[in-house]
């Protein structure tokens, strides 16, 4: 993705080709601090017997991800 102005709960699809840590191969990431560099944000993790999961945290660089959406919800 090239590099222009992305909001908070902004949704991006992180690159499988770029991505430097290959477990986030083609997670969508919502967007939680834009960054001149990309932008942080997470990629919310399954739970277990009935309980929500956590949120996956990741730094992404413009050249690994691209430009999906916007979320409706976002975790506090």
């Amino acid at each position: 993705m090239e590099e222009q102005k992305l909001k908070v709960g902004a949704v991006v699809q992180l690159n499988p080709e770029t991505v430097e840590n290959k477990m986030f191969s083609g997670c969508l990431m919502i967007v939680t601090e834009p960054k001149i560099f990309g932008a942080l944000g997470y990629v919310q993790a399954l739970g277990e017997n009935g309980e929500a999961g956590g949120q996956a945290y990741y730094r992404a660089r413009w050249e690994e991800m691209e430009l999906v959406g916007v979320a409706v919800w976002i975790s506090p």
